[in-house]
């Protein structure tokens, strides 16, 4: 896996070790962030600040950065994750731009010091077909700026009904479903 655009165009990026996680690909990363530069309704990502839940590797949270987000916070509870994250922070030298937190996100609690300033994008890339992105919807709003988007990645299988949720936009791309989503 590489960075698809920015300033870090190019560079590998570390995954877990294992079958824990399920990266997303080069391809539907790129997808995501063409929306997300062309919709008139998704704020800009340039000086964005970015909460990427469920993070993985961080691929989409170090997407963002790259493409001129200001400050990434990254949430993942795996071991092996957690590692890969790091390592990748530290590869891309981005101790200022970037928090690592090791918690449950279904339980999201950000103190104020994790967060600068609301978020303005938030990628979630929960395990598929399991409904955890349910409760952490129902916890981001106090972190949310008026215009922030959500970017949900599920199994195309899975049915979406998110409640106080406004569906921007809804693709989906291979074994991945994504929705767009903003506060109504």
């Amino acid at each position: 896996m590489r960075i698809v655009s920015g300033t870090h165009r190019g560079r590998t990026i570390a995954t877990p070790d294992g079958r824990n996680t399920r990266p997303t690909s080069d391809q539907t990363r790129e997808s995501i962030f063409n929306i997300l530069d062309h919709a008139d309704w998704a704020p800009p990502l340039d000086g964005a600040h970015v909460l990427d839940i469920f993070a993985g590797s961080g691929a989409l949270g170090l997407e963002a950065i790259s493409r001129g987000a200001a400050f990434c916070v990254f949430v993942e509870r795996h071991p092996d994750a957690l590692k890969a994250i790091r390592r990748n922070i530290d590869h891309f030298g981005l101790g200022d731009e970037a928090r690592l937190h090791r918690f449950d996100a279904t339980r999201l609690k950000l103190a104020p010091a994790n967060r600068p300033a609301p978020f303005t994008h938030v990628f979630m890339d929960p395990p598929y077909g399991k409904g955890l992105w349910a409760p952490v919807l129902r916890r981001l709003p106090p972190y949310l700026s008026e215009d922030a988007v959500i970017i949900l990645e599920e199994s195309a299988e899975t049915d979406i009904l998110p409640r106080g949720w406004i569906v921007r936009a809804d693709k989906v791309w291979g074994a991945s479903r994504v929705l767009f989503l903003q506060q109504i």
